[in-house]
C-alpha cells in the first residue's frame, strides 16, 4: 500500500467510527424518549437500562441494522469532501486508474465486512437475547403471547402432535393428542387433558389420558391418570414473542431449522430469513462502498450537500427495500434466499452503472 491507500483507509474508517458515534447518541436519545414511560411504569433499574439494555442490547442491535446506512453515509461524506477539496482529480490525473483508486476503499470495506459477519454470527445473537429478555420484563410484558393456540407438530417421521392451547409461562399444554403411524396406517392415538413439562426430570407429564392401540381390525384402549414420556420437543418450541429467532445463536438456529423441516409448524420462513440475513447482509459493505465512491468522486457545484443528500436517500431506499422483500417472503411466499438477495442484486446493478458513469 502506498501513501494514498493508507490515507483513504484512515479517512474511511475514522469517518465510519465518527458516524457510528453520532448514530449512537441519536439512537439513545430517541429510544429513551419513546420508552421512558415504560421504564417508569415497570420500575426498570437505571443501571440495567443503560448498562444492560442500551450498552449490551439495543445499541449493538440498531448499529447492526443500520450499518449499511452508516457505511454509505461515511463513504459519501469523506469522498465528497476529497472531491470538493480537489484531491480526487490529481490522484486520477497522476495515472491511477479508477479501479486502482477503489482498492483502499475495498480494503476498508473488507474490514467492515469481516467485523459485521463475525458480529452477526457470534455477537449479535447474544446481545439480542439480552435486549429481548429486558424488553419482555420492563418494556412490553403485556404484549408477550403467553399462550400458543392450535399447534400441529411432527416430531419424527411417524409421530404427530397436536396441542390446542399451550401456556408458555406455566409450560402446560391443554387438549393434547399424539398419533403414531406405520406408513399411512394409524397404529396408536393418545389423547390427554393436559401435558406439563417437568424441568427437573426433563420429561413431559401427561394427565388424564386415553390411549387407543390399533392392530388391523383389533383395537384396545388404555386409560390412566399420570404418565411420564420423552418427546422431541421443548417448551421453547412454543415461544412466539417478537424477535425470538434473532436471539438464537447460529448453532441453535440451525438446529431449529433442522427440526422445523420435520415438524412443519410454519416458522421455516422466519428461520431461513434470519439465517440468510446473517451471512448475506454483510456483503452490502462492498456494494454500498462501490456506489458511494462512484457517486461522490466528482466535484459538483454546491459542495458535498447534494452528494450527501442523494446518498442518504439511496441508503434509506436500500433499508426500505430490505423490509419490503422480507414482508413479501413472510406474507407473499417469496423464497427467503431470493428475498434477501433482491436488495443486494438491485443495488449492485445500480453501483456498477454508477461506476461506469463515474469520472475516470
Amino acid at each position: 500500500m502506498n501513501i494514498i491507500d493508507r490515507y483513504i483507509i484512515k479517512k474511511y474508517l475514522s469517518t465510519f467510527l465518527f458516524t457510528v458515534g453520532i448514530f449512537v447518541v441519536v439512537i439513545v436519545v430517541f429510544d429513551v424518549s419513546e420508552k421512558l414511560d415504560d421504564f417508569l411504569k415497570y420500575k426498570a433499574p437505571m443501571s440495567k437500562v443503560f448498562l444492560e439494555y442500551y450498552a449490551l442490547g439495543s445499541i449493538p442491535f440498531f448499529l447492526n441494522m443500520l450499518t449499511p446506512l452508516i457505511n454509505f453515509i461515511a463513504v459519501i461524506f469523506f469522498t465528497s469532501k476529497m472531491a470538493d477539496q480537489t484531491e480526487v482529480v490529481p490522484i486520477l490525473s497522476g495515472g491511477m486508474s479508477f479501479n486502482r483508486f477503489l482498492r483502499p476503499y475495498m480494503i476498508a470495506a473488507s474490514i467492515i465486512f469481516l467485523f459485521t459477519l463475525v458480529s452477526n454470527i457470534w455477537i449479535i445473537p447474544y446481545t439480542n437475547k439480552i435486549k429481548v429478555n429486558f424488553e419482555n420484563v420492563y418494556v412490553k410484558p403485556h404484549k408477550i403471547s403467553t399462550s400458543t393456540m392450535s399447534t400441529h407438530m411432527q416430531i419424527d417421521s411417524n409421530t404427530y402432535v397436536y396441542i390446542d392451547n399451550f401456556d408458555t409461562k406455566r409450560n402446560i399444554g391443554y387438549n393434547f393428542s399424539l398419533e403414531k403411524f406405520d406408513g399411512d396406517q394409524l397404529i396408536e392415538k393418545l389423547m390427554a387433558q393436559s401435558i406439563t413439562w417437568d424441568s427437573v426430570a426433563t420429561k413431559w407429564k401427561i394427565k388424564d389420558y386415553t390411549v387407543r392401540m390399533i392392530d388391523g381390525l383389533t383395537e384396545t384402549m388404555e386409560k390412566g391418570v399420570d404418565r411420564d414420556t420423552t418427546l422431541d420437543m421443548l417448551p421453547r418450541d412454543f415461544e412466539t414473542y417478537d424477535n425470538v429467532f434473532t436471539a438464537m445463536d447460529t448453532k441453535e438456529l440451525n438446529q431449529r431449522i433442522a427440526k422445523e423441516e420435520t415438524r412443519g409448524t410454519g416458522m421455516m420462513t422466519d428461520l431461513l430469513l434470519e439465517k440468510y440475513k446473517r451471512y448475506i447482509g454483510p456483503f452490502s459493505a462492498y456494494i454500498l462502498t462501490l456506489m458511494g465512491v462512484s457517486l461522490s468522486s466528482k466535484k459538483v457545484r454546491g459542495g458535498i450537500g447534494l452528494s450527501l443528500g442523494i446518498g442518504i436517500a439511496l441508503s434509506f431506499t436500500f433499508l426500505v427495500l430490505v423490509q419490503f422483500s422480507t414482508m413479501f417472503s413472510l406474507k407473499g411466499g417469496l423464497p427467503p434466499l431470493i428475498a434477501i438477495l433482491i436488495p443486494n442484486i438491485l443495488f449492485l446493478i445500480l453501483a456498477l452503472w454508477l461506476k461506469y458513469k463515474a469520472p475516470k
